[in-house]
């Protein structure tokens, strides 16, 4: 009895430090610098629909895109049914649709915000024991996601303050 109190106290810890990674890369300080959600802070519409190169994506659609692994990996650790995204389609989003509406970037960044907060839920309320098995329908384990969306956040947030840095030497001064 006393080692398996051990062992879920260590998977318990486990889940802990995952939890601690996602916030670090989505909002929380940490030592590497500008998480996800602070690389879009303050945006524009119009920043963050500038695209350095035709063809290139923007940080209105690096945005989404996180959004939607976000709700990707939810729903591979909940078994729910692909076709549920907020959106029609997958993956990237072509955006903006029209005119830099900052109306639509407000929604796109709520969308982000909630399936971030969904997200998070989910992992929260996890068993520890599910960490090293794998999630239904994929062939890796939940903890592998776990890192890789986490990962996948700061991964972008680097290209959208790479992307501001372009814009603002784009514009003429």
């Amino acid at each position: 009895m006393a080692q398996r109190r051990r062992t879920s106290g260590v998977g318990a810890a486990r889940l802990g430090e995952l939890l601690a990674l996602i916030d670090e890369a989505w909002e929380r300080r940490a030592w590497h610098g500008t998480n996800l959600r602070g690389a879009l802070r303050g945006m524009s519409a119009e920043q963050a629909a500038w695209r350095p190169a035709p063809g290139r994506h923007n940080a209105w659609e690096e945005a989404v895109h996180a959004a939607y692994w976000k709700y990707a990996v939810r729903r591979r650790l909940t078994g729910e049914k692909r076709g549920s995204f907020a959106l029609e389609g997958s993956n990237w989003f072509a955006r903006p649709e029209g005119r830099a509406d900052e109306a639509a970037w407000k929604r796109d960044l709520k969308l982000l915000a909630e399936e971030h907060r969904g997200l998070r839920e989910v992992v929260a309320a996890l068993d520890p024991a599910r960490l090293d098995r794998r999630t239904p329908g994929s062939k890796h384990t939940a903890a592998f996601m776990l890192r890789g969306i986490a990962s996948h956040d700061l991964y972008h947030a680097g290209q959208i303050q790479l992307l501001k840095r372009l814009h603002a030497s784009a514009r003429p001064r």
